[in-house]
């Protein structure tokens, strides 16, 4: 899953995607509201983390334009302005919700979890398939009960095939969702992923399958 972080302070932003990375979502990170644009111009995110004291105006003036334009992304505003008039602004901007900094690592991606499942990007904390679980807030995968170790790539694009079960998930889709702007792809990077997947369903004796629809994605349904 994509996320797009709006924060100019580098070094909280580096602690921010350190702490997104390790929850196993791909983060792209924009250091202004101008550059925020040409990120949600080019790409398809889940959710927008977003500061408010950006150089080049109030974050909340981005999101009001995102949401006039039709933009349904979840949006968590992290901003040092906590008091009780800037969170109703915020909430009135278009935030799912508003958090003060200091903050709990933990609980912003907590709050993160909720707003996407509010909004429909999570369907709830567990998806099925045949005999596979897996659990969308810890990323972790149980086959016939048994515990199957993914990497967080993996886990990645198996949530994203589980979240469409039934449906094509184009290797475009793939890629953005899995990849940030400055991670390095190699142009068989979703295949390679695909195929460790489809190792690791069989050892685990999975009864789901990632089918390939040629020349367009993937697909993943329980065997016939």
């Amino acid at each position: 899953m994509r996320i797009l972080l709006v924060e100019d302070d580098a070094p909280l932003a580096r602690a921010l995607e350190a702490c997104l990375a390790s929850a196993g979502l791909t983060v792209d990170h924009a250091a202004s509201s101008e550059e925020a644009e040409l990120f949600l111009a080019a790409n398809t995110y889940a959710a927008l983390v977003l500061d408010r004291g950006l150089p080049d105006g109030d974050g909340l003036a981005l999101l009001a334009r995102l949401r006039r334009a039709g933009h349904g992304l979840a949006v968590v505003v992290l901003t040092a302005r906590g008091e009780v008039q800037a969170r109703i602004a915020g909430l009135d901007a278009g935030a799912d919700d508003y958090m003060a900094k200091p903050f709990s690592p933990d609980e912003l991606l907590a709050r993160l979890r909720a707003v996407l499942r509010r909004n429909g990007t999570f369907q709830g904390r567990e998806i099925a398939c045949a005999n596979l679980v897996f659990d969308l807030d810890n990323l972790s995968l149980k086959v016939g009960g048994q515990v199957v170790a993914l990497s967080a790539r993996e886990a990645g694009l198996l949530g994203l095939l589980l979240r469409r079960e039934g449906q094509v998930v184009t290797k475009r889709l793939a890629e953005d969702q899995l990849f940030g702007a400055n991670d390095p792809l190699g142009s068989n990077a979703i295949e390679v992923y695909v195929h460790r997947l489809r190792q690791k369903l069989d050892a685990a004796q999975g009864e789901a399958e990632i089918v390939t629809v040629r020349g367009v994605g993937y697909i993943i349904k329980p065997r016939a």
